[in-house]
């Protein structure tokens, strides 16, 4: 199974939040799960689509479980 992955601005456009949200969301430590490249502090940041979803899943107030 291939793993897809998400730049910031297409979990934006799933989360309808925008894009400075996420970065504001990671450098808090909340938000979806998310990797970087590399070790640079300027590195890309990559988003599992299986991770967004979960993290979407788990926000989902009042759904039935």
């Amino acid at each position: 199974m291939e793993i897809e992955w998400l730049t910031p601005r297409e979990v934006a456009v799933m989360l309808r939040v925008h894009v400075g949200t996420l970065a504001n969301w990671r450098y808090q430590g909340a938000g979806p799960k998310y990797s970087k490249l590399s070790e640079a502090p300027s590195s890309p940041v990559r988003y599992k689509k299986a991770d967004v979803d979960e993290y979407m899943r788990l926000m989902n107030r009042g759904a039935a479980a």
